[in-house]
């Protein structure tokens, strides 16, 4: 079998392995949330029989591993099941919502990847010296910034200070693609401050790794200009590890989303998330909770075989 189906092969099986653990955790972890799904619908002031009725109807008095079974039984047959709090299927309250996550994703990697890309090489041009220090500086600072604090940094910079957004990001049916990425430019901002920092940093120190091998003193040696260097010897070969840590920040863009579309009241899976947490709708936080799993897992795969696919040495360990 070749290495790289091989490889295919085996992140595969134990992506789905480590969707099955996955899942046991967030049954579990929602399980251990106080109250239940029958007082957040009927309320505090509801009576123990009306409770036990709307726990029976909902079918919250079977044994949670009755429950947890069923549910992944019918999730390996497609069905992500039926909300608990308003009766409806899961599947597509979830299709509308995932659209607007990765139309927020994409957007903001669009922005984000190649203007890391340009100001890692530019830092490892001028290693050392002031572009890369300021470079360094202000992203060092932006990765140690949380979302949130970020998110309310943009929206008084932007929206108090100087008025050109609205602070809520309102995506519906019907609008226009402009019109969506008007409404989307505060929270795209803000994944761009987010995911910037590390995918530069990591070109940054491919580059100046590779710069040290034998080949590249041999292109300046003949005379090559500096950026011609790194362009045509040293970035190609320092594609795999660049190539890892722009897809991981690609998974976080879609997974890491939560915090950001709460702050800008963004309707999308991260929202729909936290609104379903509170409520303790378990198939809902389930289902979520999956597809998020299952994209970062995936894109995980596919960041080891883009990177054995842009290493040759990779693809023949012996």
């Amino acid at each position: 079998m070749h290495p790289v189906l091989k490889l295919l092969v085996q992140r595969i099986a134990l992506g789905l392995l480590l969707l099955l653990a996955v899942s046991a955790v967030i049954f579990l972890g929602v399980e251990a949330l106080p109250g239940d799904t029958a007082e957040a619908i009927l309320g505090r002031g509801a009576t123990e029989q009306a409770l036990a009725n709307m726990r029976e109807a909902l079918g919250l008095n079977q044994p949670a591993l009755s429950r947890y079974v069923s549910w992944l039984w019918a999730l390996l047959h497609g069905d992500l099941g039926t909300s608990l709090t308003n009766r409806m299927p899961i599947a597509p309250a979830i299709g509308q919502r995932l659209g607007n996550t990765l139309f927020l994703a994409s957007s903001a990697a669009m922005i984000a990847v190649p203007l890391a890309l340009f100001l890692g090489i530019i830092a490892a041009r001028h290693a050392g010296r002031w572009p890369d220090k300021v470079i360094s500086a202000v992203t060092l600072a932006t990765i140690s910034l949380p979302e949130f604090v970020a998110g309310y940094f943009v929206i008084y910079l932007l929206t108090q200070l100087f008025p050109v957004f609205q602070p809520v990001a309102m995506v519906f049916p019907g609008m226009s693609f402009w019109a969506k990425l008007q409404a989307v430019a505060l929270p795209v901002i803000v994944l761009v401050v987010v995911v910037l920092a590390h995918m530069m940093r990591m070109t940054r120190a491919a580059i100046l790794n590779v710069m040290e091998s034998a080949y590249v003193e041999t292109a300046e040696l003949k005379g090559l200009s500096p950026l011609k260097v790194i362009w045509k010897h040293a970035f190609p070969n320092a594609l795999a590890p660049i190539i890892q840590v722009v897809v991981l920040n690609l998974a976080y863009l879609v997974v890491g989303v939560v915090v950001v579309e709460v702050v800008f009241g963004y309707n999308a899976l991260g929202q729909y998330l936290v609104d379903h947490v509170s409520k303790r709708d378990l198939p809902v936080v389930q289902a979520v909770g999956m597809i998020f799993a299952a994209v970062y897992i995936g894109l995980n795969i596919l960041a080891d075989v883009a990177a054995i696919l842009a290493n040759p040495r990779l693809r023949h360990p012996k």
